[in-house]
């Protein structure tokens, strides 16, 4: 994946972030701190691909465990692989 189509994802990732902290009650807004704290939001291109692929990752373990009620729920699996995938990219920054 190009530089250019990992920030599109990334933003449009972030935009599902922002409707699950706004718009929906029963996902606590907490499980998005790790993406916070990595500071690397989608507007900053001067950042490397493998800090926004990290995010992406991070982002997307945050997303699923939002969406998931288990970890053996099908959103619930993917939010474990996210996890680990996010690991992996940290380990390569």
């Amino acid at each position: 994946m190009h530089k250019d189509e990992l920030l599109e994802l990334h933003e449009q990732m972030v935009t599902i972030m922002e409707f699950f902290r706004d718009e929906m009650d029963s996902v606590d807004p907490s499980l998005f701190d790790p993406y916070d704290e990595l500071d690397v939001r989608p507007s900053d291109v001067h950042k490397s691909k493998s800090e926004h692929k990290h995010a992406v990752f991070v982002l997307g373990n945050a997303l699923a465990t939002a969406m998931s009620e288990d970890e053996f729920s099908d959103a619930g699996r993917v939010g474990k692989r996210m996890k680990e995938l996010a690991e992996d990219a940290e380990r390569k920054l």
